[in-house]
């Protein structure tokens, strides 16, 4: 017996030393992986008109008189797009935007557009920049003093700073990190007891394809460590990656009875105002496949149909019971679809969720004492300690 325990002693012993080779740290795609998501982006570039000939455009909408719709970046491109068409069928829309004047502009066009086709646009604006953790703080604050139901927070804006270099905001991070996965994911958290009164409520992610050619490492989130150079692809896809897989646990958190569900969707390849930061050559060419290319409208339908379809809550819910779901990840076309392989890695995926929550300085268990209905502290706004 001695002789058996001893061997099996010496295989626990051996198994463990191997551990450390099978967990290796991985540190950036691997070529496949690589080539793979650079394949997938072009395929739906050239194939994805065919694949969404099916819809309407613009979408048509089910009544949604009754809802609440806060649309960040909303003042242009697809933003504007989904703002629009929401408040032309009844929704009380929330333009929270940085520049409010141009926001203002717009109500004014819109509602002028929209004289004597029903009553008045039931649209406001408030000031978010997202540049700034102390504006997101400030902007939740101000929404749930009102203590009204939101009902879909739709997290649109975003950057993609083609071919700049490396910039960094006030608050320390990578802007690409910090525009279009820090500070959505700060402003879905501190909303949580607003969307939990608008119940059933819906938090919607705008991403992008480029997510299947993105890396995160929890460890280096604003690409400063060396490990790996530096690009607006890199600083892009990184950051629309660690949206997915921060939203994927942020899925899991929520209890079923919170009645939140939380979707990313893509909007496919859309003509939008990152073609004014491309090189001339390239802007050239970006023009001359018109056909390919979605515009704006097109570009906003399957966002409205995340925010509007009434079985995309039944569908979160059905993801729910996977061991590991990955939330729900719309495509253009507006059907389900799979996110990438790397936003499948679960270990990466936590450890990116306790990195957000840690840079944007909220506790780790935030999601659970706003459902009990506790109060938290935020390290920036003004209820900072």
């Amino acid at each position: 017996m001695a002789k058996v325990e001893e061997i099996k002693n010496s295989k626990e012993e051996e198994e463990e030393a191997k551990q450390p080779l099978n967990t290796a740290k991985k540190e950036a795609l691997g070529w496949m992986e690589w080539l793979r998501g650079w394949f997938y982006l072009v395929f739906e570039m050239l194939f994805q008109r065919i694949s969404a000939s099916h819809l309407h455009n613009p979408m048509p909408l089910p009544p949604i008189n009754d809802l609440t719709c806060i649309v960040t970046g909303s003042t242009s491109g697809i933003g504007r797009e989904i703002a629009r068409q929401l408040a032309e069928s009844g929704a009380h829309v929330v333009m929270a935007v940085r520049n409010t004047k141009n926001a203002q502009e717009l109500i004014r066009k819109w509602q002028e557009d929209w004289s004597g086709k029903g009553l008045p646009l039931n649209i406001e604006v408030m000031e978010l920049d997202l540049l700034s953790l102390d504006s997101v703080a400030q902007f939740a604050e101000a929404w749930n003093a009102r203590l009204a139901p939101l009902h879909v927070l739709i997290n649109n804006a975003g950057i993609f700073s083609i071919g700049e270099p490396q910039k960094f905001s006030k608050d320390g991070y990578e802007e690409h990190m910090q525009v279009n996965h820090l500070a959505p994911a700060m402003l879905s958290i501190l909303l949580l007891p607003s969307l939990i009164r608008g119940s059933p409520s819906r938090i919607i992610n705008v991403n992008s394809t480029m997510h299947y050619v993105g890396f995160v490492d929890p460890e280096d989130m604003n690409v400063v460590s060396g490990k790996r150079k530096y690009t607006s692809v890199v600083g892009y896809g990184g950051s629309k990656l660690a949206q997915i897989m921060f939203s994927s646990v942020l899925h899991k958190r929520l209890p079923a009875e919170a009645g939140i569900s939380v979707v990313c969707v893509t909007p496919g390849i859309v003509l939008t105002n990152v073609a004014r930061d491309l090189p001339q050559f390239l802007q050239v060419g970006y023009r001359l496949i018109p056909y390919f290319i979605f515009n704006a409208e097109e570009g906003a339908r399957s966002t409205l149909f995340a925010a509007t379809d009434p079985q995309i809550s039944e569908y979160c819910e059905m993801l729910k019971a996977d061991d590991w779901p990955v939330c729900a990840y719309i495509s253009h076309d507006c059907r389900p679809t799979n996110a990438s392989e790397e936003a499948h890695n679960v270990e990466t995926s936590y450890k990116v969720w306790e990195k957000t929550l840690d840079l944007v300085g909220l506790p780790l268990d935030s999601v659970e004492r706003l459902i009990e209905g506790e109060e938290i502290k935020c390290r920036y706004g003004n209820s900072q300690e």
